[in-house]
Parts: structure tokens; sequence; C-alpha cells
């Protein structure tokens, strides 16, 4: 259960002053959708708007922070031509430019003959100095607040660099002060700060140094990280173990039938990983087991043979897959070799409304369906099965491990394989699949085509799917 101290951190983006629901969702792809993601989203670079010239001495190409005294507004006639607000100060004169301007905001922010302070990077155009759309106008009596190195952050289309930065701002107002959970020894060895200084530290660099993951409070919030999910892990694993699972009884028969109708032959490192799998499946402990193997080494097919033990033991598989790209190939890999067996396979995406959905559901509940092919739309909680006993999660990286407990959840004792097409050195397979066993597929079927690797944005999937 979660601590009360930590609800203001799990509260969603749009409770943030600035954050609509237009913003929040261009907020959520960079960061997240929580007040928490945005305290992770730490900074990746730094602007330096220390840099405080006169207007003849700003040099071009530079940041710089000038007060400047509001001379005459120059509207355009042609609204492809910029907006001038024409300035001064005792050393000579520059223009504040801008494209598609909203006069009336312009004229409110800088009134004639009022002086401001305006950040940004200087141009020269035509003998004279030049800035477009200042990053910053405030009052001098707020210069402090932008004299300062300003955090630069990772953004997605439709957010800027100014609302990422107040978002940040704003999430940390919402950082609670936290009980010290580490080893008071540990600390003092490390001289690390507490775990709000240091990610109030974090976001605001006072050098380019501070960037660097070796600085005091990068550290200190790296190692809360680490030890955070290493102890969620033990404690998925502690309960997966404690809970008794139901061996699988199976004779092999439906697994026999597939491989007979495959056109190739399973290489050893699937007959091994199915041999272990197979351990796992006959013991009263319930499986929890990361396969890993190349695209292309055949993780989908000992999946299949994999979930043919729970249909032959009377009961319902399931398979998740984060993209309907990925779910797609995989129903189009599984779906025949069903079929010719007799096996009831089917798909469960957020594509399906209505009446459609309410059918799937239905047979999903009654045992009709054995096994359901889906996206997260399988762990919502109208999805219920007459009797689950296996889960394969696809690409597990991309699902959090409550998504895994949560499925998991809507069965009795279910057994779990997780895949992976990633290559995962020891050491960190170690660290980030800690709770599970690891079986590899080292080779792949003769016969298998070359992997084409492209790379394209989630949402281009999305919208091939």
């Amino acid at each position: 259960m979660r601590p009360q101290i930590l609800y203001p951190l799990f509260k969603p983006v749009t409770t943030l002053k600035g954050v609509g629901p237009r913003i929040a969702k261009a907020v959520e792809t960079a960061a997240g959708p929580d007040i928490v993601d945005l305290l992770w989203h730490l900074p990746q670079g730094v602007v330096d708007r220390r840099y405080q010239p006169s207007i003849t001495d700003a040099e071009a190409g530079r940041i710089a922070t000038i007060e400047i005294t509001v001379g005459k507004h120059e509207p355009s006639r042609n609204k492809r031509m910029p907006y001038r607000v024409r300035c001064f100060d005792e050393s000579g004169e520059m223009s504040l430019v801008f494209f598609h301007a909203h006069t009336d905001y312009l004229q409110k922010t800088l009134p004639e003959g009022a002086v401001r302070v305006v950040s940004g990077q200087v141009e020269h155009y035509q003998g004279k100095a030049q800035i477009t759309h200042p990053d910053h106008i405030v009052k001098p009596e707020e210069l402090e607040s932008i004299l300062r190195l300003e955090p630069t952050y990772g953004l997605s289309a439709g957010v800027s660099q100014k609302v990422m930065v107040k978002a940040v701002s704003g999430a940390l107002e919402h950082a609670p002060e936290m009980p010290e959970w580490l080893d008071p020894e540990h600390l003092k060895r490390e001289s690390w700060p507490d775990w709000k200084a240091a990610l109030i530290s974090a976001h605001h660099p006072g050098d380019v140094a501070d960037l660097e993951p070796t600085t005091d409070a990068r550290k200190r919030l790296a190692y809360d990280e680490l030890l955070s999910n290493q102890l969620a892990l033990a404690l998925v694993r502690r309960g997966m173990r404690r809970a008794k699972g139901r061996p699988l009884n199976w004779q092999g028969i439906l697994r026999k039938q597939v491989t007979d109708a495959l056109d190739f032959d399973l290489t050893g490192s699937q007959v091994q990983a199915l041999s272990e799998i197979d351990t796992d499946l006959k013991s009263d402990v319930r499986m929890l087991r990361l396969l890993q193997g190349d695209v292309g080494s055949g993780k989908t097919v000992v999946a299949l043979l994999a979930m043919l033990a729970a249909i032959e033991s009377g009961s319902q598989a399931v398979l998740m897959a984060p993209t309907d790209v990925l779910v797609r190939q995989h129903l189009k890999t599984i779906q025949p070799l069903c079929e010719a067996i007799g096996i009831t396979v089917q798909l469960l995406t957020g594509r399906e409304k209505g009446k459609n959905r309410e059918a799937l559901l239905a047979d999903l509940k009654s045992g009709e369906t054995q096994i359901a092919i889906g996206t997260h739309a399988l762990f919502q909680d109208d999805v219920e099965f007459s009797d689950l006993r296996m889960a394969v999660i696809d690409e597990q990286h991309r699902f959090g491990v409550h998504q895994r407990l949560s499925l998991a959840a809507k069965g009795e004792a279910v057994d779990v394989l997780v895949m992976t097409a990633t290559p995962i050195p020891r050491t960190l397979m170690l660290t980030a699949y800690g709770d599970m066993d690891v079986s590899k597929l080292t080779e792949k079927p003769a016969g298998r085509k070359p992997v084409d690797t492209r790379v394209m944005p989630a949402s281009k999937l999305e919208e091939v799917a």
C-alpha cells in the first residue's frame, strides 16, 4: 500500500499550474503522466543567462540578459514579416523580433517607455543587434529570477523549454520532506545530501559539471532508484515464491501436433528452454522466468508450446505485448497453428468496442477462448478468465512490475513467462531481472531470413497498425 506521504507525487501532471490537457499530453510523452515522472526527468543541459552586456557590447551568438528601455512598436502590414519592437540603452539600440505576433500581448508586456530585462540569443542583422523571440521578458526587480544557469530538458512535440521548466518547478513544490531510509553510516561515508536536497540540486545545476552522473546529488538519486528497484523485485519474488503454484499435468499431445506441423526443427536452445520451463510448470512453485533471445530466434514458438501445457491441463493462457503491431505479429504466427489443432485464439486490444468486445469478454469468462493475445487492454478490470494458468508477456521492459502482477492476478497461482529481444549482459540481467529465472535462445531456426531493423517513433507504429 502506498504511504500517504507519497500521494502528492502520484497526482497527474494536469494538477500543476499551467499544464492543461493539451500540454499535458506532450509533457507525458516527454517525461510521464505523473508528477513523480517530472521529478525524475533530470536536466540534460544548461543555458547560461549570467552574461549581462550593454546593447553595444552584446556578442552575436551568445545568450545575453540585457536591461532595455522599450521604444517604438513597429507592427508589420504583411503577416509574413516580423513585428519589431525598437529598444535602447545608454550604449545604443536593438530590436526585439516576433513572428506571428499577438499585438495585444506584446503591447501589454512591452509598453513603450517601460524598462524591461530581456534574455535570449543575440543576433546581428544589417549591422544592428536583435533578439528574436526572447526567452524571458521581466521587470527589473525580477532580474534575479533569470540571471542564472537555466536547466534544459528533453522535450517532445508540443512542449517548449519554458513550459517544461515551469512544469518541473511546479513538481518540485510537491516533493515532500522524506524520512531518511538509507543507512546513516553509508550516507555519512558518501557525504550525500538528503533525498529532497539532492532532487533540488539536480534540477538547479550551478555549473555544467553538475550535470555529470558523478555529482553527489545525482549519485544519491541513482542509488535511491536502484535500491528501490531491487527491493521491489525482492518483494515480488518473495510474493511469487511464497504463494504455491499449481503443478500442470499434461501429456504433450498438443505440443507434438504443433511441432509436427512446423516447417523447421526446434533448435537446441529452444529444446533446452522448453525443458527449463517444463520443470517450472511441474513444480509446486509458481514460474517466473525470463526468455531472452534475438529477433528471429523463435521465442513466440517456445511461448506457444509452453502455453499448450496449460491448455492441455484444461486451463487458459494469455500473451500480452505492448503494441498492436507486435500483438498482430504474434497472432499471425500462433493462430494458424492453434486452429489446426482445434485451439481457440482471440485478439483483445483497445480497438475492440461495443458488442464485439462484450462477446470477446464473455468467451474469456466462460473458457470458450483458450488463448488470448492482446495489449494493455488485457489487464483492465472487466477482463475475466475462467481459469487462467499461464501469462506470457513480450517486451517485458515496456510494462511495469505492477502491470505484470495485475495480469497474473486474473488467475490463481498463474505461471509467468516474460520475453525480451534485448541482449542483456549478465550483470545487468541480475540487476534488472533479479526476480526471475532466465532462459536464453542462442540459435536461430534454419532458413530464417535476415532481420531488417528500422527505427520508427512509437506513434508511427500505432498508425501503421
